[in-house]
């Protein structure tokens, strides 16, 4: 009876053995399959590594540093990748720790190797530990990649960043081995010094011939692990804080003076550079004199000479006394024309110019429209020495005091028989057709310009003109903000009644005086048309060319007028090489004059 009793108990025990044993061994033999490429036991390894490295109480501060010389044999240099998670699952992990830490510093490194003489061992030691933590995270992304395939995609669509730690680090190893050479006696050899010395070699070569870490080959490594191992050395040999701390402020102040020092020349070198005349623009007036002076009398007039006092036509100013760039202007201007034929350029210089400004034109005529040269010392209603009346002591910029410059207050005089006429600058190029301009309503003003400030603190008049002088502060306001020279629309008859040519020179006799504003004719501008301005849109005119780099492509494309105010002109070789393109494509590079006196973009 009892051995019938056992026979059914054994027989359920081995199914109750069978129900709780085969899914074990099923879902195991799964698994394995599941994640071949990991290897058999490598996947569960990386998982129950992953639950330790990455369970934030826990996480070790070293384990995590990126060292910052470590190399991975056979396979070139690498960095670490930081990984951003998207999965829907993980949503939550990134947010919980950081995949990457900042790399030790260099007084991290000596401190380290001042407290213990196995230093460089423990740093070993760590890579390995990072080689190891990198090696379970990059199992936690593969194992991501299978659960959402866009993880992967949204890598790839990332483009690399670039990485130059290493890089900079070198650079710091170098500032401090010079500040350890600095307790070394001036006469000392010793073996320390001599060790510094060849590293700092070593490193500044490297440097020298790396802008990121993916520069740096496997021998560059190597340099910067001795380079540690020198500095650790140092830092034994020299523990004084304190005198590395005093060196190393003094190191910082002489290299803030010499950058100081820097700047300053290269600002003069900049404006000595704007204010010399390039010599292959002096070649190209110099020949073009000469062949001026070899015509006849009767070949040095321009045709329709009639349409230079027709009301009915568009009349545009221009004052230079540079042949090339004022031919882009002309150029520029006659192309985005729809009605050249109603053009008229009346272009002012002075003698030592005007033969070869008429020559270049009388070659090189501008198609339909029609051109005016004239000299302003035929002007005999100037006064007697009016280029020396405009010089004043103190200014070396010849631009300050040019009568060229100057006479742009004079229009009411220079075209006695106009009613309305268009300034350009020489330094503009124009890029739309500019007839809209003459259906301005002026609202009973004189100039019609574009306003400078955009909110901007320092495009006010405050910034250009004395307040502290009671007359000014009296007669102006210090934030009215400041609009532009370079294209200005002047309604010539308003100017007459108003008397602006007489307050313009009541000002200037006055600045010359007092001081009253900052040097050059935008001030006199600002105060001559006070309250004489009307606001055009900005698109008509976009400044900046000549100094600003940010000034953006959609801008440029998008203006009617640019212009290359600034040192920079971009017939200089200072120009900003972004922006020449758009001056150079008005200029015939191939015109035999420009190749005779190597004239190239």
């Amino acid at each position: 009876m009892l051995h019938r009793l056992k026979r059914p108990r054994a027989l359920i025990l081995a199914l109750l053995c069978v129900s709780v044993f085969a899914p074990v061994v099923f879902i195991s033999t799964k698994i394995l399959d599941f994640t071949p490429s990991l290897g058999n036991k490598e996947f569960f390894d990386d998982a129950s590594g992953i639950v330790k490295s990455f369970s934030p109480p826990k996480l070790s501060a070293d384990a995590l540093k990126v060292n910052s010389i470590e190399e991975d044999l056979g396979k070139g240099l690498k960095e670490p990748e930081g990984l951003v998670f998207k999965d829907r699952v993980f949503r939550n992990l990134g947010s919980s720790w950081s995949t990457t830490e900042n790399p030790p510093t260099l007084d991290d490194k000596l401190s380290t190797s001042a407290q213990n003489s196995n230093g460089i061992d423990r740093e070993l030691h760590k890579q390995n530990e990072t080689a190891s933590v990198r090696n379970r995270m990059g199992g936690l992304a593969n194992g991501l990649k299978l659960l959402d395939p866009t993880v992967e995609e949204t890598n790839k669509r990332r483009p690399p960043p670039v990485v130059d730690e290493k890089v900079k680090m070198m650079e710091d190893m170098l500032i401090m081995a010079k500040a350890y050479l600095h307790f070394a006696p001036s006469s000392s050899n010793s073996r320390l010094v001599r060790e510094l010395k060849l590293r700092i070699k070593e490193i500044e070569r490297v440097v020298s011939q790396a802008n990121k870490d993916s520069d740096l080959s496997r021998s560059a490594l190597q340099k910067m692990r001795a380079m540690e191992v020198s500095l650790s050395k140092a830092n034994k040999a020299y523990p004084d804080c304190s005198a590395m701390a005093s060196k190393l402020r003094s190191m910082t102040y002489n290299t803030e003076e010499q950058l100081r020092a820097q700047k300053n020349q290269a600002s003069y070198l900049t404006q000595l550079a704007a204010r010399t005349f390039p010599k292959g623009l002096h070649c190209l007036a110099m020949r073009l004199t000469s062949k001026y002076f070899s015509m006849q009398s009767g070949e040095h007039e321009f045709p329709r000479r009639h349409n230079v006092q027709n009301l009915n036509l568009y009349h545009y100013a221009i004052f230079s006394d540079n042949v090339l760039a004022c031919a882009v202007v002309v150029n520029s201007t006659v192309s985005t024309s729809k009605e050249p034929d109603k053009i008229v350029f009346h272009v002012v210089t002075d003698s030592l110019n005007f033969p070869a400004m008429m020559m270049w034109f009388l070659m090189n005529p501008p198609g339909q429209a029609t051109i005016q040269i004239k000299n302003f010392d035929d002007f005999k209603w100037l006064p007697s020495g009016f280029s020396s009346m405009l010089k004043q002591p103190g200014l070396q910029d010849p631009r300050f005091s040019s009568a060229l410059n100057h006479l742009r207050f004079y229009l009411p005089e220079i075209f006695p028989d106009l009613n309305k006429v268009l300034l350009l600058d020489h330094d503009v190029v124009v890029q739309r057709d500019l007839r809209r301009l003459w259906d301005i309503d002026f609202k009973g003003k004189v100039n019609g310009a574009v306003e400078t400030c955009r909110g901007e603190s320092f495009h006010r008049l405050e910034t250009l003109i004395n307040f502290s002088d009671p007359i000014i502060a009296k007669n102006f306001h210090p934030k009215r903000c400041i609009w532009a020279f370079g294209m200005n629309m002047f309604d010539l008859q308003a100017w007459r009644r108003k008397g602006l040519s007489r307050v313009y020179n009541k000002w200037f006799q006055l600045g010359k005086r007092r001081q009253l504003w900052k040097a050059g004719t935008l001030p006199l501008g600002q105060l001559t048309f006070y309250n004489q301005t009307v606001a055009l849109d900005r698109w008509w005119h976009v400044l900046g060319l000549g100094l600003d780099s940010s000034v953006g492509r959609n801008e440029i494309e998008r203006a009617a007028v640019i212009h290359y105010n600034g040192n920079m002109k971009p017939w200089l070789d200072i120009a900003i090489g972004k922006y020449r393109s758009d001056w150079a494509k008005f200029v015939d590079y191939n015109n035999q004059y420009l190749q005779q006196c190597n004239i190239h973009i």
